[in-house]
C-alpha cells in the first residue's frame, strides 16, 4: 500500500482552531507500515515529520514546512476480561469520544469522565488528558510506540510514561517517539467519580439516584457543551492555559486580596489555581479583537470567531499571559502545542 502525498495542503480542516496554513507535503498513515513509509518520505526530502491526530491541541502559527502526518489508523480490540476488569486496545487514529462511546456501548466504566474530550486516543497519553477528577493515567494500562531513530516498536508501561499534569515523556519528547496503539483497563464494576465540578447537582437535578457509566457521561456531555464551544461552529482547542501549581504562601497572599480565589491545595504543599478564574478576575473574558478572541462563557478558551491567523492568537494569549503575572505573580502555561 502506498501512501496519498499531497502538496501544499491547507491544514485548516486539521486543527480544531481553523487556522488556515499550509503544509509542503501531507499524507495520512492507516497502519504501521504506512507510518515507516511516511518517515522515509520524509528522510529521503530531507523534511521534519510533524505528526497530528485530531488537531484539537494545536496552534499553527506559520506555514508548515514539513511532511505532515495525520494518523489515521482504526481498531478497538479487547485483550483481556476476566469479568470484571478489562484490557482494551485502540489504535492511535481512533477518534477519542466516540471511543469512550464505544467502551459505554460495551458495559465497560472508567472513561465517562473523559467524555467530549477531542482529539485522538493516539494524542491522549502525549497530554495525559484528564476531566473532572480523572486523567488518563489513573485508566491506563500501556502503549505502544515507534522509535524514529531506531525504528523499533517499544511497550511503555504506566512509570515509563513518566504522566504529570497535561505532561508525559511523549510530550516531552515528541520528535523521537510516535504513538501507534493505546492500552486501556476498564471495568465492569462502576468506580464512579462524581465529586469534581457540578456532576453531582446535575445527576440530582436530572433525578438520577443510581448513576452509571452512561449518565456520568451524560452529565459531563451536558456540562462541557454549556461552557464550551464547539470546534465545529466556533474554532478553538479546549483549554487554552494549564491550572498553574503555586506555592502555598502565594496562595495565602492571593486569597488575602481575593476571598473567592479558586484553589485547590496539592499533596506536595503546593495549591493548583483555576486559570480560568484569574483571566476572568483580569477582565478578559469575552474580550475579542478582529476575529481572535475569548470565550464569553469560558475564560480558559481562546476562540477563532473566522478569520483569525495564529499569530493573531498567539499574540493575545501572550498578552494574557503577561497581565496574569503582572496582577497575581502567576505564569500561566500554554496548553496547546504552538508551531
Amino acid at each position: 500500500m502506498s501512501l496519498n502525498l499531497r502538496e501544499n495542503v491547507s491544514l485548516k480542516p486539521f486543527n480544531t482552531f481553523g487556522v488556515d496554513v499550509t503544509a509542503r507535503l501531507f499524507t495520512e498513515a492507516h497502519n504501521e507500515a504506512e507510518v515507516r513509509q511516511a518517515l522515509q518520505v520524509a528522510a529521503n526530502r530531507s523534511l521534519p515529520l510533524l505528526v497530528i491526530g485530531g488537531g484539537s491541541n494545536l496552534l499553527l502559527t506559520r506555514d508548515v514546512d514539513a511532511l505532515v502526518l495525520r494518523m489515521a489508523s482504526r481498531g478497538i480490540r479487547i485483550l483481556a476480561d476476566d469479568g470484571i476488569s478489562v484490557t482494551v486496545e485502540a489504535e492511535a487514529g481512533e477518534a477519542w469520544h466516540p471511543f469512550v462511546l464505544w467502551s459505554l456501548d460495551e458495559g465497560l466504566g472508567g472513561l465517562e469522565n473523559l467524555s467530549l474530550i477531542p482529539g485522538t486516543v493516539g494524542a491522549a497519553p502525549m497530554q495525559n488528558i484528564g476531566a473532572y477528577g480523572v486523567e488518563l493515567k489513573d485508566v491506563f494500562a500501556g502503549l505502544s510506540a515507534l522509535d524514529r531513530e531506531s525504528g523499533e516498536i517499544r511497550d511503555f508501561d504506566l512509570e515509563e510514561c513518566e504522566f504529570a499534569y497535561r505532561d508525559s515523556l511523549f510530550k516531552r519528547e515528541a520528535s523521537r517517539w510516535l504513538i501507534l496503539r493505546v492500552r486501556f483497563r476498564l471495568s465492569r464494576v462502576p468506580e464512579l467519580h462524581l465529586d469534581y465540578g457540578p456532576v453531582r447537582q446535575w445527576l440530582q437535578a436530572e433525578g438520577v439516584d443510581a448513576p452509571a457509566p452512561r449518565d456520568v457521561s451524560r452529565a459531563i456531555c451536558a456540562i462541557r457543551s454549556e461552557k464550551l464551544p464547539d470546534p465545529a461552529q466556533l474554532g478553538n482547542a479546549g483549554s487554552f492555559f494549564k491550572n498553574p501549581l503555586v506555592s502555598a504562601e502565594l496562595a495565602q497572599r492571593l486569597r488575602a486580596e481575593c476571598a473567592d480565589l479558586v484553589a485547590y491545595p496539592q499533596a506536595n504543599g503546593q495549591v493548583k489555581l483555576a486559570a480560568g478564574w484569574l483571566i476572568e478576575r483580569a477582565g478578559w473574558k469575552g474580550f475579542r479583537e478582529g476575529d481572535a478572541g475569548v470565550h464569553r462563557l469560558q475564560a480558559l478558551v481562546l476562540v477563532n470567531y473566522g478569520a483569525a491567523t495564529g499569530p493573531q492568537l498567539h499574540a493575545l494569549a501572550q498578552r494574557i499571559q503577561t497581565d496574569i503575572a503582572v496582577r497575581f505573580g502567576v505564569e500561566l502555561e500554554m496548553e496547546p502545542n504552538v508551531i
